[in-house]
């Protein structure tokens, strides 16, 4: 994994590697891709039944507000560590800052794990929805993975250019998905629901109802890609003011989205009957609530359009992916290329193709292994990639506090002590969650003892190879904290 420092390149290279990414990106485009990795509409139409019934409780506007609020306390310190740390790397680089090189590293390669797990997850699933809308409009028979691959080919194309080009793909994919939602949800509130509407599910004393911990840890699920705004760094136009910004304004949409249109939800479904169809058949609650509230047309838009809000998803990741691999062949942990800058694109394109060829041998492995798309690939890569990301969260905020600790760069009380510190406390609560009910996430007890391992080994991928820099190679070690 390990890749030597170069002293000399040809001249091609060089003007590429000395060439900056666009740096072009506002607000609002970080935000549409971010945004857009969430899916909302996939949210909406598949998550929130699902906190509904797992945690028999229609307290979901509750859990997501609560998710949104522990995400606001993280956001404090990992915002401010992008105005220190310079670094694309996010999740690496503020970890790195904070804890040195070698638990940078193990956060290096277990966001590329979790992010990866994430694409493969999504490419997985994808298939099988592209399959299920085709064969109900058109007459097509052709295997799910089929769909996977040429949404994975089309993925290739757009993540090889300009990252402007991704980003007004996933603002129209985003806004489509949005307005949808958002049609239902205003639909069943003006019609007043099942029997009118009520405030029982932003009561307090519902929240407690049930199983509170598992609606909180799947509401916490819906929000994962706000944190990949650091990773666009380079390509934002004035990165002090545009990644916090777009940080901020990702958490406060996401969590206000979520909570308006879990609140409709329950509203549409009757609070006295939303726990028992979310347990009766989840995948199509919210489809029949569009058919009953607005027609059997919305129905059919909302079935189509969760095919583009996964491949939203899947582009969103593969970018996160190559900005991962960007930042480490830039400081020499990873081949030099991976760090080049396309002339022509004015993007880490080499470093995109291989995230492109990786997702392409990875999916071959799943097609040819016979598991299954969904109750398999997707249930076992998500749930790794969810253990991975609370993890990395966690780890980021740790580092938050002893960044500001050991170093007078700030030292305002709220910003560098007591926000990461709750943060802390409530990521550290959320990972208890998900490690005490990880087979919930993956249901077979053997596989989710591989994958817990797995996703504990590719922390510990990194940790390895950053103990062998520093043994082999001490200079290309002590230049990573110089990079």
């Amino acid at each position: 994994m390990t890749a030597s420092r170069p002293t000399s390149i040809d001249s091609q290279t060089s003007d590429a590697a000395s060439s900056p990414l666009h740096r072009d990106l506002g607000v609002t485009s970080i935000v549409f891709m971010v945004v857009a990795a969430a899916a909302p509409l996939a949210v909406v139409a598949a998550t929130t039944p699902i906190i509904v019934s797992a945690s028999g409780s229609v307290a979901v506007p509750s859990f997501f507000v609560l998710a949104a609020m522990i995400l606001l306390l993280f956001t404090v310190g990992f915002t401010l560590m992008s105005r220190h740390v310079k670094n694309p790397g996010a999740f690496y680089s503020y970890v790195q800052a904070g804890l040195g090189s070698v638990h940078g590293l193990g956060a290096a390669t277990l966001a590329i794990f979790s992010y990866a797990g994430l694409l493969l997850a999504t490419s997985s699933y994808i298939g099988v929805a592209a399959r299920n809308a085709l064969s109900r409009y058109v007459d097509v028979d052709a295997p799910w993975w089929a769909y996977s691959i040429v949404v994975l080919i089309v993925v290739c194309l757009l993540g090889y250019r300009d990252i402007e080009l991704s980003s007004k793909v996933l603002g129209i994919v985003l806004l489509l998905e949005t307005c949808v939602v958002l049609v239902v949800d205003v639909a069943i509130l003006v019609q007043g629901g099942a029997h009118g509407i009520g405030a029982e599910s932003v009561s307090p004393a519902r929240l407690m109802e049930g199983q509170p911990g598992l609606g909180l840890m799947f509401a916490f699920f819906a929000f994962f890609g706000f944190e990949a705004t650091a990773v666009f760094r380079s390509e934002a136009k004035d990165p002090d003011r545009t990644i916090p910004r777009a940080t901020y304004v990702s958490v406060i949409f996401i969590g206000l989205f979520y909570a308006v249109s879990g609140f409709a939800v329950i509203v549409g479904t009757g609070t006295s009957d939303a726990v028992a169809k979310a347990g009766a058949d989840p995948e199509n609650m919210v489809l029949d609530l569009a058919h009953t509230y607005v027609g059997s047309a919305m129905f059919d838009v909302i079935q189509v359009l969760l095919v583009t809000s996964l491949f939203a998803c899947i582009l969103s990741f593969h970018n996160v992916v190559t900005r991962y691999l960007y930042a480490l062949g830039k400081v020499g942990v990873l081949p030099q290329r991976f760090g080049v800058v396309s002339i022509k694109y004015g993007a880490p394109s080499s470093a995109s193709l291989a995230v492109s060829i990786g997702s392409g041998l990875a999916m071959a492995v799943i097609v040819l292994s016979g598991i299954d798309p969904v109750t398999e690939s997707y249930t076992w890569l998500s749930g790794a990639a969810t253990l991975g990301l609370v993890g990395l969260m966690t780890l980021a905020s740790v580092a938050v506090i002893v960044f500001f600790r050991t170093n007078d760069h700030d030292k305002r009380l709220w910003h560098t002590v007591i926000a990461p510190v709750l943060a802390v406390i409530g990521l550290g609560a959320v990972l208890s969650l998900v490690a005490a009910n990880f087979t919930v996430l993956i249901s077979d007890p053997v596989s989710a003892w591989v994958v817990a391992i797995l996703v504990i080994s590719s922390y510990l991928v990194g940790v390895v190879v950053a103990l062998r820099m520093r043994r082999v190679d001490p200079a290309a070690y002590a230049a990573l904290t110089t990079d």
